[in-house]
């Protein structure tokens, strides 16, 4: 009788882990390679490579085809992360994370789960202000990449990858004494980066020579190209171009008899446009639109058209308009008419060849090329020069 009972354990022990066997079996099987480069290494590293031309699609495509070789590999998964957050999914990409970190075993696994996160973090900050959103449901997001870029140093002091991630997540929190710093560690270190820590060093240089004193002034600094309402916004805010106008235009008064009740009631309207209602840089539009820049006016339409990019050549415009206004100087806005072009790219006879010569005399703007001595007319305006120019007006007019 005991014997037989346990045989029956025994036998159902034994069916038991065949059910186990066939289950696992029937389970998802790994993809036999179909090459010798079809392996999970190198989908990652093709992957990567299409992350940095920006084809996210591609991307994952890579990452996929890897963990169908090997799903317990975790770079597969960082990269899926990585590949998810820059399609705006950052749910799906913190889940992709989490089981990079779980499959990671050796160093390099775990190190760039770190820098995953600090890219991850920041990217979702970055999508938030390129959207014009605060994101100020995330307010821990740098504290976050701080603690990612500690581990990550850890791991390896001589990673390049960790402080140039993080020189960005700096950077995006208009931190740039810190972004800097950054990057300057990537150049030190000299291994992966070398050349986009450069330029980034450099245009963290340039904000920082800006002096931008205004959160919206720092914001537009990160940008590749300034529209209009940017325009307006620096000089209402950076350059206090109504502050500057009281100060160096002569005061005229008016002296005539009025009627009281009528001068109570005749209050001027306030100049605005038809599509600037809901933008956000409603008040400095409209104060542009009050004081009167040359470039920055209602069109036919009833327009001011905020989100048009600037070019240096309409930029070069609206700053000798308002050195004219301030220095009262009209005879800048003929002066250099008649004269050779010192620019192998602008003609003397283009209708504003005159303004980039009283903004290039005076060294306020410069040739884009130094080797060349182009001044490129028509290329967009980042806004880390915007601001540096008003910097140089500030300095020029003596005026802060």
């Amino acid at each position: 009788m005991f014997c037989r009972a346990n045989m029956k354990k025994v036998l159902l022990a034994i069916v038991l882990f065949s059910a186990v066997l066939l289950i696992a079996a029937c389970g998802t099987k790994a993809r036999q390679p179909a090459s010798e480069l079809d392996t999970p290494e190198h989908h990652v590293f093709t992957g990567m490579k299409l992350m940095d031309q920006e084809k996210y699609q591609e991307a994952e495509r890579e990452f996929t085809l890897a963990l169908e070789l090997n799903d317990q590999y975790s770079k597969a998964y960082t990269g899926m992360g990585l590949a998810k957050a820059y399609q705006r999914n950052y749910a799906a990409a913190f889940d992709e994370l989490e089981k990079a970190w779980k499959t990671a075993k050796a160093n390099d696994e775990q190190l760039a789960v770190h820098i995953g996160y600090i890219r991850v973090n920041t990217q979702s900050k970055v999508a938030c202000m390129k959207i014009g959103v605060d994101c100020e449901q995330d307010t821990s997001w740098l504290k976050k990449c701080v603690s990612s870029y500690e581990d990550a140093v850890k791991l390896d002091p001589s990673s390049s990858a960790a402080p140039y991630f993080m020189g960005l997540a700096y950077k995006t929190a208009l931190e740039y004494g810190k972004a800097g710093a950054m990057f300057a560690k990537v150049l030190e270190i000299r291994k992966d980066y070398v050349s986009q820590a450069n330029a980034q060093w450099n245009l963290v240089q340039k904000i920082q020579r800006a002096m931008p004193g205004t959160v919206t002034g720092k914001k537009i600094a990160l940008l590749e190209s300034i529209s209009r309402a940017d325009a307006a916004a620096l000089f209402m805010e950076e350059l206090k171009i109504d502050v500057l106008y009281k100060k160096r235009t002569p005061k005229t008064f008016d002296t005539s008899f009025k009627d009281p009740e009528k001068a109570r009631s005749a209050g001027p309207a306030p100049l605005t446009a038809k599509d600037i209602a809901n933008h956000p840089l409603k008040a400095d539009i409209e104060g542009i639109l009050a004081i009167g820049v040359r470039g920055l006016e209602i069109n036919p339409q009833g327009n001011f058209e905020p989100a048009g990019a600037l070019n240096r050549a309409e930029y070069a415009l609206m700053i000798e308009d308002i050195l004219i206004k301030v220095t009262g100087d009209n005879a800048l806005a003929t002066k250099f008419i008649g004269t050779t072009s010192p620019f192998p790219d602008l003609r003397s006879d283009l209708p504003y060849f005159n303004a980039v010569m009283v903004v290039t005399s005076r060294g306020i703007m410069e040739a884009t090329d130094i080797t060349t001595g182009e001044f490129a007319p028509l290329k967009p305006v980042p806004g880390a020069d915007a601001l540096l120019i008003i910097r140089k007006i500030k300095e020029e007019l003596k005026f802060d």
